[in-house]
């Protein structure tokens, strides 16, 4: 059985560097950030239909991973970020997307703390204070939900070894 690890936090935390450098590491499925590779292609501004596409390509990239043969599947973000987007920007979330998020289980979530400087790009919203306050929003949710999780931090190689150390303590491979 697939164990799934989902890389979760605020904006230019490192998520899909590590992301990859992790499945990398392990030899194991990578899925990038649906987000990003379809907003870089739209022209204009995002809408709540392009967000709720967003979560659906997040669940068949979820179902893809649990298909996919290898022992660790890695995922950059998932449906906690896609519904707090929802609650920021639109302030509702899609009724469907609360039983997805509980009905796809995922067996570690690593938080990655905006402990290292923010990185402008053209699809970052949410950088200076908003990525702390995003981070104990994430944090909230994954508490609230009693999701296992560890916040993982650190610059350069510290952050990878502590994701690495993370997943030891938390996964049984």
């Amino acid at each position: 059985m697939t164990k799934i690890i989902v890389l979760t936090g605020p904006e230019s935390t490192a998520k899909s560097t590590l992301t990859k450098a992790l499945a990398t590491h392990y030899q194991a499925a990578y899925f990038p950030e649906y987000a990003r590779e379809y907003l870089s292609g739209k022209e204009g501004n995002y809408t709540r239909a392009d967000v709720e596409h967003i979560a659906r390509k997040q669940v068949e990239q979820y179902e893809q991973a649990l298909q996919g043969g290898t022992t660790l599947a890695f995922l950059d973000t998932w449906l906690i970020i896609t519904k707090i987007w929802f609650e920021w920007v639109y302030v509702q979330v899609p009724g469907w997307l609360e039983e997805a998020i509980i009905s796809h289980p995922v067996d570690l979530f690593l938080l990655c703390r905006p402990d290292i400087p923010w990185e402008p790009d053209p699809l970052r919203e949410h950088g200076g204070e908003q990525r702390n306050q995003l981070f104990q929003t994430y944090r909230n949710e994954l508490l609230g939900y009693g999701f296992r999780f560890s916040e993982i931090g650190g610059k350069g190689g510290e952050r990878m070894t502590n994701a690495i150390g993370a997943i030891r303590s938390n996964v049984l491979l």
